[in-house]
């Protein structure tokens, strides 16, 4: 039996949000089949699906979540290893979902539900309807028969969110107290609603998000923790560069932090490759649907190698054909030693906005 809690948070019941770098039972992808979010229906971005899920499922539990449509496909093209799950969504971002997983130091593990409005609901928002994306997380938490806390008043999505496990959150003023995801909801309440529903101590704001990005500022393009006090950070050396305002405002805001246990954060500064541009023929295989935000030739596009992600024993990079793909690798695996740090070609998935960690979605090991 699956129970919606409504009269506490997991901050008053002892729970709270691991790092994404803790332990994993598993990991859930959702398979790329529209048409208005990836060319040539899906196709391209399938090919990519498999070997993230695959690279995935060498060092963890994954499933896929597909259409009844697109079943048969999906089971044909991945390995056994990987479960594949039929479920109803709108769009293929598992990450943003608003979905997340508290646990407790009795190994006790439960569900936290958001809010969700598709990057912004009628104000901006990428995609209309929004009905089954709101569903995802009650349905996976009875998937799994996990007890979970109803904050649908309440708009998060994990890619704007990164935390360090210990009571410590960062998110962006841009994306998080955009009047499109909770109205006139105050800093304050802001801080309040995450504290509260996440088991946290305290919120890090740093201004914005990469240029770019259609999700308004989300932060898993500008920094992830690589572990408790440690933070990688996106960065271009070049102070013409666009992008430079936004990585040194949010370094310097870093910089000058603390985390909830009061220490300083160590910084990495991690170079992203050269902008990406949609070329007029990637934006011809594109459908047009009114009720979407749409693909535009020569439009520029949010890429780092932050948007990764971490498995059991593992770390997946983006690679993009780029001279710093390689020196990345080096570097994160100088990082995370006692990782294996995977490269993956993901270039098709930035063409439709985003890359590994907003594709996926982490299941902690209590």
């Amino acid at each position: 039996m699956t129970r919606r809690i409504k009269n506490s948070t997991p901050l008053r019941d002892g729970f709270r949000i691991p790092g994404e770098f803790e332990p994993h039972i598993g990991s859930y992808i959702i398979w790329p089949e529209k048409g208005f979010e990836f060319r040539n229906g899906g196709k391209n971005a399938q090919r990519v699906c498999v070997n993230v899920a695959e690279a995935i499922a060498e060092f963890e539990e994954c499933t896929v979540i597909c259409s009844a449509d697109g079943y048969e496909n999906c089971r044909a093209r991945l390995n056994d290893k990987v479960r594949v799950v039929e479920m109803t969504t709108n769009a293929a971002w598992a990450q943003d979902k608003g979905v997340f997983y508290v646990v407790n130091d009795k190994s006790e593990m439960r569900g936290v539900h958001f809010g969700f409005n598709a990057y912004g609901g009628l104000n901006e928002g990428l995609y209309f309807p929004w009905n089954y994306d709101q569903q995802f997380g009650e349905k996976l938490f009875q998937l799994d028969r996990l007890d979970f806390y109803d904050a649908r008043h309440f708009i998060l999505e994990g890619g704007a969110t990164q935390v360090d496990g210990e009571g410590t959150i960062i998110i962006s003023e841009q994306c998080n107290l955009n009047p499109n995801r909770n109205g006139s909801m105050s800093r304050d309440e802001v801080e309040r609603n995450c504290k509260e529903y996440l088991g946290l101590e305290k919120v890090i704001w740093v201004k914005r998000g990469m240029l770019f990005d259609e999700t308004d500022g989300h932060i898993d393009d500008i920094c992830f923790f690589v572990s408790p006090g440690v933070i990688a950070l996106s960065w271009v050396d070049d102070e013409s560069h666009p992008q430079y305002p936004v990585f040194k405002e949010a370094y310097d805001t870093l910089s000058q932090a603390t985390d909830a246990k009061g220490r300083k954060f160590e910084i990495h500064k991690i170079h992203i490759p050269d902008i990406i541009y949609i070329s007029e023929e990637e934006n011809d295989t594109f459908d047009i649907v009114a009720t979407a935000a749409p693909r535009e030739k020569n439009q520029a596009l949010a890429v780092t190698y932050i948007n990764g992600y971490f498995v059991e024993g593992g770390y997946l990079v983006p690679q993009f054909g780029d001279p710093m793909d390689e020196v990345v690798i080096k570097k994160y695996s100088e990082l995370m030693p006692q990782r294996k740090v995977i490269g993956l070609d993901t270039r098709e998935w930035s063409l439709s906005g985003g890359n590994i960690h907003c594709m996926t979605l982490q299941q902690p090991r209590p």
